[in-house]
């Protein structure tokens, strides 16, 4: 089938099976390789991208389901406030370690941040809850969504040790 889908902010025309999951239209179709493949099912965020401006998992997202809403993937994250400031903060906080699961977390910390701009702990620690860090930086990933929104770091696990 045809589909035109919006990412990043250009419309692009493809060819593909309804059932092709977005990650792979994106990564094998369109050649945006920041959006990585995790786990297949929806379990470890790797594969996260914004439709609509909300996280979604994109490799188990069918094509045939995103119609004609705004797709950003790490590749654009930078275009929006939130994803500015959250690249900014990672960079400073220095939360890459592998690298690996960072475009996912990226974009679940810029969509909470979108979404509400001072998050409580237990905010942070929901938005982030589906998203896997084989290596750990958890508290280096909560001290930059902090930073990124201009908040104190007030927890005992924001201590960078």
């Amino acid at each position: 089938m045809q589909y035109t889908i919006r990412i990043n902010g250009k419309a692009h025309k493809l060819e593909a099976d309804p059932e092709m999951p977005l990650l792979w239209v994106l990564r094998d179709v369109l050649d945006l390789k920041g959006t990585k493949f995790g786990c297949g099912k929806s379990f470890c965020g790797a594969c996260t991208v914004h439709l609509n401006g909300a996280p979604i998992r994109s490799c188990v997202t069918p094509v045939s389901t995103v119609g004609s809403a705004p797709i950003t993937t790490i590749e654009g994250v930078a275009a929006t406030p939130s994803g500015r400031a959250v690249q900014n903060a990672w960079l400073a906080v220095d939360v890459v370690q592998c690298g690996y699961c960072q475009a996912g977390q990226i974009m679940s910390a810029s969509a909470l941040l979108a979404k509400n701009p001072k998050p409580s702990d237990a905010d942070i620690d929901k938005a982030m809850s589906g998203n896997i860090c084989r290596c750990a930086t958890y508290t280096r990933i909560r001290a930059a969504i902090k930073q990124a929104a201009g908040m104190p770091m007030t927890d005992s696990r924001d201590t960078l040790a």
